[in-house]
């Protein structure tokens, strides 16, 4: 509980969500997004903001009258 060595694994770790004393489960939906970070996920994370357009696809559509 060293602030010191909080602050220093706080820039080190390069990680998707980071908890300091509490548990590793729990993420609060729609403030702490839940998911892989590099190889583990896609870095978008259920409840995160970008979340919704992995599971859209474009598509363009063209009509004349």
């Amino acid at each position: 509980r060293n602030r010191a060595n909080l602050e220093k694994a706080r820039e080190e770790f390069h990680v998707g969500n980071l908890y300091f004393n509490r548990g590793c489960t729990g993420a609060i939906v729609g403030y702490q997004p839940f998911g892989g970070f590099n190889m583990s996920g896609t870095d978008s994370k259920a409840g995160g903001p970008d979340y919704l357009i992995l599971h859209m696809q474009a598509k363009t559509v063209s009509e004349m009258f």
